[in-house]
Parts: C-alpha cells; structure tokens; sequence
C-alpha cells in the first residue's frame, strides 16, 4: 500500500475519532443535564471547532437549531475576547438570541483547549433551560426584555474558577434555580469531557495542531455539498405557506435559486415580525432552513461549518424570519420549523415526486404550570407549586415510497419525555395518549399520525399551560403529489371549550387540558394506495373505516 493510501486511511480514521469525541461531549451532557427536555428528549447539541471558530465536526445527537445555530455562535466570543487572552480552564458563555441559538432559553458554552500552552480548538454546547426569568417559555411578551435575562457574551469560569456572582445572577433570575445551575454545570462538564478526549486524541496520533485535519475536513464536505448540487437542474421555484400566528395569520415566503453550484433560499415578502415572541431570529431561520435544504440534497454529506457554506440566505429585517432585536423570540421554533416545509415547497417543484409532503411542523412544548398568581390565592393554598415541561409530538409528511412517521419531531429531530417522568415531578396525570385516527393525510403513502394528549390534576387545585407553541390549528400540513392534509391541531378544556391563541391558560381543578396534534400531509394519490395497506392502517385504529371508504375507495 503506497504512502498517499496510508495517509489518507490515517486521515479518515482521525476524522472518525473526532465525531466519536464529540458524540461522547454529547452523551456525557445527555447523561448529567437537569432538565428533562435535555435529558429526556435530547435537545442539545455539541461540537468541535478549529482555532478560528469554525465548526469542524458535530455530534449525532442534537437539534439542527442548536447545532447549525451553534457554526456560527463561537466567532463572536472572539470580539469581546480574543484568542490571545484566553487561558487553560477558562469557560465562555451568552444566551444572546442574535448571537446564539435564538431565544434566552440556550445557554451556549464555549471551551478552548490547550496542548500545553497552545491553543488548538474550541469545544461548544447548548441545551435548553426551564426558566431564564421574565414570562417564562411564553410567547406574550412584547419584546426580547420581557422574555427573561440575557447574560451577553462573558467568562464564567476563569483558569478553572466558577464565577460565582455571574451564576448567582442567572440562577437569581430563574424560578427553577436548582434544574438551571446543574444544566449550566453540565454544560461546562460536557465540554470539558471533549476536551481531554481530543488531548488524548492529539497526543495518540502525535498531533500539535488541528490545522491540517481541519482543513481536509471542511474542504471534502464542501466538495460533497457542491457535487450534490451540480447535480441538480438550474432555475428558480417560489413557495408560500399561510401560518396561524399569533395577533394575525402569517404568510412565509420563500424563493429557491440553484446556479453555478450553488443554493440561495430568498424569504423577502414574507409577513412582518409579530408583535409577540413567535418570530425567528436570522440565526435560527438560517439553521432550519439550510437544514431543510441538505436532508434533500446532500444528507450524506457531514455537517459542518464546510458544507453549510454552499447555501445562502437571504432575509428582510423586521420580518418573522428576521426580526429586528428587541422583538420577542421565545416560541422562535414556530416560525423557524416551518421553514423545512417551505424550502421542500420549492424543491418539490425541482425534483418532482422526490420530496415529501408537509409535516406537523413545530413541536407543541407543553409547559405546565401551578396556577399560583393566576387565581385566588385560596384556590391553590394547599397546591404544590411545579413548572414542568412535556413534548406533543405531530406525523411526518409521507414520503415516496413510505408512509410518514407517526408522532416524531420533524424537523428538530427531538424526542419526547416519558409521561412517568413528568407525573413523578408534578401533581398533574396523563389520563390518555394515544394515536388519533384518521389524523394522517390520506395518499398513495399516508401521513403520519398523530396524538391525541388529555392531562388533569390529580390536586384540587387548578393548573395552567402555555400555548405558545400550538400551531397548525388553522393552516393544517398539505400534501404533496395529490396526497390530502393531514388533520388540523386542535387546544380545549376537557369540558369543551377551544383555547382561543397563544396564550397562558388556567385549567380548573375539575376540568383537564385536552390537545389534539396535527398529522402529516400525504404522498399520492390515494387511489393508487395498496389495498391491504389501508386494511392494515384500519385494524391498527389509524384509519377509520368510514375515512378508507371516502378517501381511499375502500368497499370492506
């Protein structure tokens, strides 16, 4: 085997290691996060950059909203601190929406690493808090000022010293100090655990620099991302998508142009930012929206700070997918996970039949509250006080060739928190669950389907919820190909009532909340759908008889 075939088995191996250090920088915050959104339902992200800040390899696990967020987070500590001023032990720390991953809610953790006395890389990760102050996970707010504290880009931990009047500040202005220290401390511990694996690393493959590996790095996953999109026919599409909202109905608009290798996706005329906190800020929309692009065109491409330059965005300021500090923000993952759905509007028209229909889009946060300060004070005297955080997850679009995934966050990728885990921490029970029939657009490959969630209080006690995330409830996920929509979501009080918006809501100590999550758009046209796959949709409650024989034909 001649020298160039070693070298360049040596190089791969050394890059299969760096996602692997990564991978367990990940693990190690999965494994010690507080919060159960982290812990439980995976949303985080974690990954290695070279000494210039650029984000050289990324972990598996993780949110596309944290981690294409977190390509370009890490540049900006180098304007309040350069890189000469950096020392062993030191710890770096926003939760900047602008500069960050979007909303107050993400910590991002920055780390150098030192070999000896030399810097070679950086080590970043994020997850997301229950409570950073202000409204709490809210979208009522009027501006970024009212959402909660922004701590701006500072130094938390010095030479290996916490700074403890900084954590005294965020943990200050928290309701739930205890869950929000221990994440940040997990935080700081997962990158710490990167780092002494990538010492490790560079000491076992008698490396001083990251320099050249970096380099080879970045340059193939740029190469793999132009290839992908040499391949693919020039021209221009335009997609728009109605939203609910929050004040007013929204319309997105997006604008796909393919030339010379590479992608622009153009949001200009899409409606102006809402007065309340749904809007997304550039950072975010930029982080969905190249997401949206690469799961079609280059999923087998490595992601990183390399094939992300391939794709362009352009946006208007003041706009929902750039609003202009200090909108609010909070509920950002309404707008910004729609933005997959638009960019596969264009790519449909591109690639016709290859793209799939529309999903349930932004996953419901269920934050649940004690109703304590929203009623009479004697309605909740003897009631324990709790802020816990659960997951309503909607179907996947169908796909060519497949139907779509039931119950699964698209295009976050995050999971869902056991509802043992929740009734463990709140007075509150699940008194049901379960897929809702007939919820998945029919087509020759169905939707997926969604849930049904009723939640009550096992106290005498009333409870509240925020539904700043609920959407979908006006502007369901369409088909594609000639597949029909998914169902619409739907919000009430058990005794029958619809939650009219957005807003924070109390639920009687009689009464239950009752969510209905949307389902995914079909694939086809239903006529063409396989008989003993819409027999096997109505024995498993999917489908209901009455459903297969309107939409699909069906005469058993």
């Amino acid at each position: 085997m001649s020298k160039d075939a070693l070298a360049a088995i040596r190089t791969q191996v050394m890059w299969n290691r760096l996602i692997a250090v990564v991978e367990e920088q990940a693990q190690s915050l999965l494994r010690t996060a507080f919060g159960t959104i982290t812990r439980e339902a995976g949303d985080l992200s974690a990954g290695v950059y070279d000494v210039n800040g650029n984000m050289i390899a990324q972990a598996m696990t993780g949110t596309p909203g944290h981690v294409n967020t977190m390509a370009t987070a890490v540049a900006h500590f180098f304007k309040h601190f350069p890189q000469s001023s950096m020392k062993p032990g030191d710890v770096f720390v926003t939760n900047d929406p602008w500069l960050g991953t979007g909303h107050l809610f993400d910590y991002v953790m920055m780390t150098p690493v030192f070999l000896g006395k030399t810097l070679v890389a950086f080590f970043a990760s994020t997850c997301h808090v229950i409570d950073v102050g202000g409204v709490g996970m809210s979208a009522k707010a009027n501006s970024s000022f009212e959402e909660g504290t922004l701590i701006p880009h500072l130094r938390i931990r010095k030479e290996g010293k916490l700074n403890d009047e900084l954590l005294s500040i965020i943990l200050a202005n928290s309701r739930s100090p205890v869950e929000v220290k221990g994440d940040i401390l997990s935080l700081i511990s997962a990158n710490d655990t990167g780092a002494r694996r990538l010492i490790d690393m560079m000491k076992e493959f008698k490396l001083a620099s990251l320099d050249v590996l970096a380099k080879h790095i970045l340059t193939q996953s740029e190469k793999g991302a132009r290839e992908a999109i040499k391949a693919l026919p020039e021209g221009e599409w335009s997609y728009e998508m109605p939203l609910d909202g929050y004040e007013r109905e929204l319309v997105l608009k997006a604008k796909l142009k393919i030339a010379k290798g590479k992608i622009t996706v153009d949001f200009t005329g899409s409606s102006a930012a809402s007065l309340f906190g749904i809007n997304s800020p550039r950072t975010y929309t930029h982080a969905y929206a190249v997401f949206g692009l690469k799961a079609v065109i280059a999923p087998h491409v490595p992601n990183n700070i390399g094939s992300l330059s391939c794709f362009d965005l352009i946006t208007e300021p003041g706009t929902i997918v750039d609003p202009i500090r200090p909108s609010p923000v909070t509920a950002r993952h309404v707008i910004g996970q729609m933005l997959a759905d638009s960019v596969f509007g264009c790519l449909a028209q591109a690639l016709p039949g290859t793209v799939q229909a529309e999903s349930a889009g932004p996953i419901w946060i269920l934050s649940l509250y004690s109703a304590h300060g929203r009623v009479p004070p004697e309605q909740t005297a003897k009631a324990k006080r709790f802020a816990v955080i659960n997951m309503g997850l909607g179907g996947i679009g169908g796909r060519p060739g497949k139907d779509g995934l039931a119950t699964t966050a698209f295009p976050s990728g995050v999971g869902t928190i056991p509802i043992e885990v929740t009734e463990t921490q709140c007075p509150l029970y699940f008194k049901r669950k379960h897929y809702l029939e007939d919820s998945g657009g029919a087509g020759e490959w169905r939707g997926g389907a969604s849930q049904i969630i009723e939640i009550a209080n096992r106290e005498d006690a009333p409870f509240a919820i925020s539904a700043a995330t609920f959407d979908r409830i006006h502007f369901p996920a369409q088909g594609r190909d000639g597949g029909k929509p998914g169902c619409k979501g739907a919000a009430r009080w058990g005794s029958g009532k619809d939650l009219p918006d957005k807003g924070i809501y109390v639920i009687g100590s009689q009464d239950s909340l009752v969510v209905e999550l949307p389902g995914g758009g079909g694939f086809g046209e239903p006529s063409r759908r396989d008989r003993a796959l819409v027999e096997a949709d109505i024995a498993a409650g999917l489908v209901s008889v009455e459903a297969a024989r309107r939409d699909y034909g069906y005469e058993g």
